[in-house]
């Protein structure tokens, strides 16, 4: 298992941006998987991004185009650069871990991001 914390939500007008970081409690080099996801309440969590330890991403249909997400292996850490921010992004987001394939899920406990139209 692996510690997240993640920082960097808040409060952003329509078209602006934010980033938010990911740092896990060991090294994430050889981490199958990282991600991002976002849960709006009375809704099911959602994919926003992935990455994994090759390099590749994924990102939902969404997103495509105004979000990035990277790793910075040195600092243990994942960004997701979220620009062009729409109202509909408002949700709690929350980092994601999957070691290795056959592994379980570790979970931050989520950063609020309120897009204001």
């Amino acid at each position: 298992q692996v510690q997240l914390v993640e920082s960097g939500g808040g409060l952003v007008q329509a078209g602006g941006s934010l980033r938010l970081s990911c740092a896990a409690s060991r090294s994430i080099r050889s981490i199958n998987r990282m991600g991002w996801y976002r849960q709006v309440e009375g809704k099911e969590r959602e994919l926003v991004a992935t990455i994994t330890s090759g390099g590749s991403t994924n990102y939902a249909d969404s997103v495509k185009g105004r979000f990035t997400i990277s790793r910075d292996t040195a600092r243990n850490t994942v960004y997701l650069q979220m620009n062009s921010l729409k109202p509909e992004d408002t949700a709690v987001y929350y980092c994601n871990a999957r070691i290795s394939p056959w592994s379980g899920d570790s979970w931050g406990q989520g950063t609020q991001v309120t897009v204001s139209s």
